[in-house]
């Protein structure tokens, strides 16, 4: 299966996500904020299939974390998640880099649907 990069700042979302993806038999890695999750491509050489990734976070957002992924290791496919309207519309300038945006509050089955939609992609 895929290796998945997961950064998401809300410990309750990351670890059911990462659950989720893990039953799925997706090998996944974690990072709380934009930053942990920009070293951790770093220390791996950009070696993930996907970087699910929240938008709103501390440190480094979701929208910085994109376009460094998309400028250096582009052979990353990335998937969004938020749950605030105008950071949805903060992302429509990533539409060349990014997968899809989610919307949350999802559920499990649309979250796997949206990530293998994003692997196929």
């Amino acid at each position: 299966m895929a290796k998945i990069l997961l950064t998401e700042d809300d410990d309750g979302i990351r670890n059911f996500l990462a659950q989720a993806l893990q039953s799925d038999g997706h090998e996944v890695a974690l990072a709380e904020d934009g930053e942990e999750g920009l070293d951790q491509l770093r220390f791996a050489n950009g070696e993930f299939d996907l970087l699910l990734t929240d938008i709103r976070m501390p440190i480094m957002d979701g929208i910085e974390l994109a376009h460094t992924t998309a400028a250096h290791y582009p052979n990353v496919k990335i998937l969004m998640m938020t749950g605030f309207a105008d950071q949805r519309e903060k992302a429509e300038d990533l539409n060349e880099v990014v997968v899809d945006v989610l919307q949350k509050p999802f559920s499990l089955s649309q979250i796997r649907e949206s990530v293998s939609c994003a692997l196929a992609a």
